[in-house]
């Protein structure tokens, strides 16, 4: 598993396990099997209701803790400062665990300034109940604001982010602020399997469209986190690794970009 070091000198895997929408025993058992086929990130939020069927497969592993890195974030009805610090204690006690290894504010919100959520998540992190604080949906100027408050707190952005999405001016102020971007919808809600570039550049090189799309974010030292249920489907994204990129793909595939944005981020600020 290919891992992506960030600024806090924490690793995480450039793949993980995107668990929205996964519920109850069937969450429970794709997060098992997802470990045992060798996942090692697994990503959730207090939005996704998913916490304590995830902790059921966390326990009923024999990974050792340490080797897997847990994301969460909180809502961003709760970026108060005193709700944010006990919702961040409800989900540890929700995952059953000890601390995340990267705590996100899930959206930002127009009516709590940022300054007194990254202060509460600041604190979070010199507890120890996170080791890494990032933010998720932050446009270029929410970003720069965030950094701006707390330079060195920020380790992570995530995004929608896929071939028909390519937020290039995001990845590059990221990247110029050493932020990790962690591409969400990465298989574009499974559109990557209807497009035909994909599609043709999957039959020449012996890949499938999902593949293809993963190994292209991972290139650009971008985190994928999709979801995926069945067994063939982990299996098929996380076959992204032992391969070489082939130079053609990667040409064509700049050029799919739509900004064909999937998720409606329902604030007003949004770029």
């Amino acid at each position: 598993m290919q891992k992506i070091k960030l600024k806090t000198g924490d690793e995480i895997p450039a793949l993980g396990l995107g668990t929205s929408g996964l519920k109850g025993n069937e969450c429970t058992e794709v997060v098992k099997q997802a470990l045992e086929l060798g996942y090692r990130h697994i990503d959730t939020a207090d939005l996704y209701g998913n916490h304590r069927p995830i902790a059921k497969a966390l326990n009923k592993s024999d990974i050792d803790r340490e080797q897997i890195f847990i994301t969460s974030k909180i809502r961003s009805e709760e970026l108060e400062y005193k709700q944010l610090k006990k919702a961040a204690d409800r989900l540890l006690d929700e995952l059953d665990l000890d601390y995340f290894d990267l705590l996100l504010i899930h959206w930002p919100s127009p009516k709590i300034p940022i300054e007194e959520s990254l202060k509460a998540m600041k604190e979070l992190k010199e507890a120890g109940k996170t080791r890494n604080v990032g933010v998720s949906n932050f446009t270029i100027p929410l970003l720069k604001e965030a950094l701006d408050t707390y330079p060195d707190l920020i380790t992570v952005n995530q995004v929608e982010f896929h071939p028909t999405l390519h937020q290039k001016e995001l990845l590059d102020f990221a990247f110029k602020n050493n932020v990790i971007l962690t591409a969400y919808s990465p298989l574009a809600q499974g559109k990557v399997f209807k497009n035909s570039v994909l599609k043709d550049l999957g039959g020449k090189y012996d890949k499938t469209p999902a593949q293809l799309a993963l190994r292209w974010l991972i290139e650009k030292n971008i985190v994928a986190i999709p979801k995926a249920s069945s067994e063939a489907h982990l299996k098929n994204n996380l076959d992204v690794f032992d391969w070489d990129f082939p130079v053609e793909a990667a040409r064509e595939m700049e050029l799919l970009n739509q900004n064909n944005r999937l998720i409606d981020p329902g604030y007003p600020d949004f770029d």
